[in-house]
């Protein structure tokens, strides 16, 4: 039985999983302003999954670091659902 598939396949499930809430506690605290470290991260996948030779972790660092790119622009998709009211603002946080 061939189990790369599958392995790979709840790889990036588990990526996308865990960059959902990162996403969402990232703009409630933080807000937009740190999108930037998001692309270091993402870019620093990259570089790690080029350079790295065991095929399953090179695949992960590839999902993670696209997972991280996709997750600028969900940052700020979700800065405008906590201004629809779909998620609460952090009342704390300035600006």
């Amino acid at each position: 039985m061939n189990f790369e598939g599958l392995i790979l396949g709840l790889g990036a499930f588990l990526c996308i999983g865990l960059w959902h809430p990162i996403v969402i506690k990232t703009e409630y605290y933080l807000g937009t302003r740190v999108w930037w470290v998001y692309l270091l991260i993402g870019l620093a996948c990259i570089g790690g999954s080029l350079l790295v030779q065991n095929t399953y972790l090179s695949v992960f660092l590839g999902i993670f670091a696209f997972s991280a790119l996709w997750g600028i622009g969900e940052l700020f998709e979700q800065k405008k659902r906590v201004e629809r009211g779909w998620f609460p603002k952090n009342p704390k946080r300035k600006k």
